[in-house]
């Protein structure tokens, strides 16, 4: 018989169990003292598990700013150069798709109002205070789509009239004062609905930082010019040319504003879910309330078919809940008297009264919606090569497009040559016009062509609409590095208790005397241990209850230590006990000698049980394995990634919950403060390595693994204490949070790809005079919105493993 049952404990499994969970709540407080009201600068300490860069930031404040004026990935770089550069400022990080930077800065050092100026110095607008939208107002996203779709309309209408009369003008009939009536048609779309850009591309060429803006500048501007001089001299108008050119930009960024909304769909559905208004009582009577105004302690009333306005613990009901939102499990889940509910959840079956236990920004939903926006502002290190090569970008294109201009003129019969060669396929070549005519065609289409923006929307948008995923599915990921970095792990260590098994003991064997019915075992022992809130006793009386048993009342009820208890129970004297307490009474346990056998083997505490002098059978009770931890391991173990469990059992017992769920390693008899040792001989041994635990107890491995992932289940989890958070609680989720980390990642290098591919590809082709401008500012839009719409297309990508999908 295990030594366990000398003191009437679980086995250390469950011992485990209970230390975590004082370990959980201790953290917990903390953790809930800690969140921070939305658009605060909080302060940060050690957030992000194996990051190096954390400490130094520790004493640094952090907040997310919007930025107003970026129209491209060298923008982004100009404003997180400039911020970086300020006395105070630890570290800026500029996310052009969510036009968001993310500042670790000293306020005693540097204000917010003198980053917010010496961003405007460069031309854009740093956002330092918050900005509250009322319910039906139109949000920042919404007006500009709402503004691109108004520039793209004038823009569209006129440069396709323009068209049309061009066509008409060359093929059908001369149109008298043709070059007037296209001045008069252009001038709107390159000075009126496009003044935008020449404003942006001036204050970024005074600034010494160029961007796309100036690129659209240079391929519109000139050339409306140029048209114009055909009032006095006898030169090709390029009118046509620069309307279109600014035509296709504006369209560009239309479609490019309108997905970029779309991938960040997340945040805002997230936003939208919860509840606007909650029905509390007072003084008896129930009222209606905005959600704003509730405070901790207060009771709400909660009917079926309503969300649960914020975070709380039922007092009265229960009710079927709809965790959906928070852990992307479609199954209700049942809630009663004592459990804790998510805010914004749906109450599916009954009233309940629940007490508010958090508010604002500590909530579960504010928490998430905080760690998605943090994680879409952070960057993947592969990111960090693209960002320099987009800071020279712009300036070596101008230089290029110079030297094309030049070369055209300097050596007209080479380029000449190659321009009949590619006029015997390309239509729009033309090698007969001038040199200074095809110089300047061809320098505008250099112009046009070179796409920053798709260099820099590649990461963005991925990790984006990636984390958006990760989120609806019940996956946080709080900064980029983790994606890259939990795709490369070679090994990663689990908890035991809560993460692999429940973390709560649970009766998971009845093995009757032969003749013995199971509920005629069980009802005599649930009543004894009904009296009782030990562990193991309340396993045997939750058991009892699934099973609809009445429980019996008990009568001198006795414990004898290291033995068993026994007392009267209905009309028989029942003992509950270990072989030695049943044998000490009299009884023969032969019988049942080898299932105790096995059970013990099992790292299961196995009780026998009597009422009288008859011997019923026995109750074995351990922490179950959770429902898909096996099926879990295996995949992770098919994908070549070592499996490693981290417990503080006896080899005995690690070893046999080993055996059931097919960890490939065991490392037993581990302290909590020995994690770390193990966690770092493990990243000798395999290199990057990821710690799964429980986000509070295990907060030191966390930090020494190059990954640290937090499982628990709704607001018990603290969504602080790692780099990625599992809502649900079970390991199908850390397999789809691998699977997930790998299609971001892909998506990542696919973006990247084609980005380089078309700039390393269009540029020479534009320089050699083989691209006709009008087609480089279409081809330059299509780049940007391709890397866009690719990324989207994580929506669609399963990232649960196919026997979760079954």
């Amino acid at each position: 018989m295990s030594s366990l049952m000398d003191e009437r404990r679980p086995d250390a499994a469950a011992g485990e169990a209970t230390a975590a969970g004082a370990g959980k709540a201790a953290g917990e407080a903390t953790a809930a003292g800690s969140g921070e009201p939305a658009g605060e600068a909080t302060v940060v300490g050690e957030t992000t598990a194996g990051s190096a860069t954390d400490e130094a930031r520790n004493a640094a404040a952090h907040h997310l700013y919007p930025v107003r004026g970026m129209s491209c990935a060298s923008c982004a770089a100009s404003v997180e150069s400039m911020l970086g550069s300020l006395d105070g400022v630890e570290k800026a990080q500029v996310n052009f798709a969510t036009e968001k930077v993310s500042v670790y800065y000293h306020p005693d050092r540097v204000s917010e109002e003198d980053m917010a100026e010496r961003v405007k110095e460069i031309g854009y607008e740093l956002v330092v205070t918050d900005e509250d939208i009322a319910e039906g107002e139109e949000t920042e996203e919404e007006r500009a789509v709402r503004t691109a779709w108004k520039r793209l309309l004038v823009s569209a209408t006129l440069a396709a009239v323009v068209m049309a009369l061009m066509v008409v003008h060359m093929f059908v009939v001369p149109i008298p004062g043709y070059l007037a009536i296209t001045a008069v048609l252009g001038a709107p779309v390159v000075f009126g609905v496009g003044r935008h850009v020449h404003r942006a591309a001036i204050k970024s060429l005074l600034a010494g930082r160029p961007n796309m803006d100036v690129l659209v500048s240079l391929g519109s501007f000139p050339p409306f010019l140029v048209g114009l001089a055909g009032f006095f001299l006898p030169v090709q108008t390029f009118i046509e040319m620069a309307t279109t050119i600014m035509t296709f930009h504006l369209i560009g960024k239309y479609l490019e504003v309108r997905a970029k909304g779309r991938a960040s769909d997340a945040i805002r559905r997230l936003v939208q879910m919860g509840a606007k208004t909650a029905r509390v009582l007072v003084d008896g009577e129930e009222r209606e309330v905005p959600v704003k105004q509730l405070a901790v302690g207060d009771v709400m009333v909660v009917r079926p078919g309503e969300k649960i306005p914020t975070d709380g613990t039922v007092i009265n009901g229960s009710s079927l809940v709809d965790e959906s939102m928070a852990t992307g499990e479609s199954v209700p889940v049942e809630k009663g008297e004592g459990d804790e509910l998510i805010g914004a959840t749906i109450n599916k079956t009954g009233p309940m009264q629940v007490q508010v236990t958090k508010v604002g920004a500590d909530t579960f939903l504010s928490q998430v919606i905080r760690m998605v926006e943090e994680a879409q502002g952070t960057k993947v290190p592969i990111q960090e090569f693209a960002d320099r090569v987009t800071g020279y970008f712009v300036p070596a294109v101008m230089a290029i497009a110079a030297l094309t201009f030049t070369s055209f003129l300097l050596f007209p019969e080479f380029h000449r040559g190659i321009m009949e060669w590619g006029a015997g396929f390309l239509p729009w070549v033309n090698p007969d016009l001038t040199p200074l005519i095809l110089a300047f065609v061809t320098a505008t289409a250099v112009f046009v062509i070179a796409c920053p923006c798709a260099l820099g929307l590649g990461t963005p948008t991925a990790l984006m609409v990636g984390s958006g995923v990760g989120a609806e599915k019940g996956i946080l990921i709080r900064n980029g590095e983790a994606v890259q970095t939990l795709k490369e792990v070679r090994a990663i260590a689990f908890d035991k208790t809560g993460t692999i098994t429940a973390g709560r003991p649970a009766v998971t064997d009845l093995v009757p005397a032969e003749g013995v019915a199971e509920d005629e075992l069980l009802r005599p022992a649930a009543g004894l241990e009904n009296g009782s809130e030990h562990p193991l006793a309340q396993a045997v009386v939750e058991a009892a209850r699934a099973r609809d048993i009445e429980l019996l009342s008990v009568e001198r009820f006795e414990s004898t230590t290291g033995r068993g208890v026994s007392g009267s129970v209905g009309n028989s004297f029942v003992r509950v006990g270990n072989r030695t307490f049943m044998q000490e009474a009299g009884l023969d346990v032969s019988a049942l000698d080898e299932a105790l056998t096995a059970l013990e083997d099992e790292a299961k505490t196995a009780m026998l049980v009597a009422a009288d002098d008859r011997l019923l059978g026995i109750i074995a009770v351990a922490d179950p394995l959770k429902d898909d931890s096996v099926r879990a391991i295996e995949y992770l173990n098919d994908a070549g990634i070592a499996t490693i469990m981290i417990t503080g059992d006896n080899e005995r017992t690690a070893n046999a919950i080993a055996r059931r769920v097919g960890v490939s390693r065991v490392v037993a008899g581990v302290l909590p403060d020995g994690k770390v040792d193990e966690v770092r001989r493990l990243q000798e041994e395999y290199g990057a390595v990821a710690m799964v635990g429980d986000g509070i107890n295990d907060a030191p491995a966390l930090k020494q693994a190059n990954v640290g992932v937090a499982i628990g289940t709704g607001t018990d989890i603290a969504i602080e204490a790692a780099d990625v958070t599992l809502v649900r609680g079970d390991l199908t989720a850390l397999v789809s949070a691998v699977r997930l980390s790998a299609a971001i990642f892909s998506k990542i290098k696919q973006n990247y790809f084609w980005a380089w591919a078309y700039n390393a590809v269009a540029i020479p082709v534009a320089m050699f005079g083989l691209l006709h401008p009008m087609i480089g500012a279409a081809a330059m839009s299509m780049s940007s919105l391709n890397v866009v719409y690719n990324s989207l297309r994580l929506r669609r990508r399963p990232i649960e493993p196919e026997y979760a999908r079954a």
